[in-house]
């Protein structure tokens, strides 16, 4: 621990409990915007090109969607008509 730190430590404990929690609420916050500053930096959509290949096994995108809507729909009507 630094002597800072410590000094500054020291120096917290001589504060009374809701100047404590004040120092805390602080300190949260600027973590807490120091964590969305320091985010990790946006990615692009063609990163993600070629990291599933042949998930569609040649099939249409658009008949894919709606055959997995199909599926929903299907399972779906199953849970309402055993309820």
């Amino acid at each position: 621990m630094s002597p800072l730190l410590q000094q500054v430590l020291q120096e917290i404990e001589q504060l009374t409990s809701s100047e404590q929690l004040e120092v805390i609420s602080h300190t949260t916050e600027q973590l807490k915007r120091r964590a969305v500053t320091q985010s990790k930096p946006k990615r692009s959509w063609r990163e993600l090109r070629g990291i599933a290949p042949n998930v569609l096994n040649g099939q249409d995108a658009q008949e894919w969607v709606n055959q997995l809507r199909s599926e929903w729909d299907e399972r779906e009507q199953r849970i309402v008509e055993g309820l």
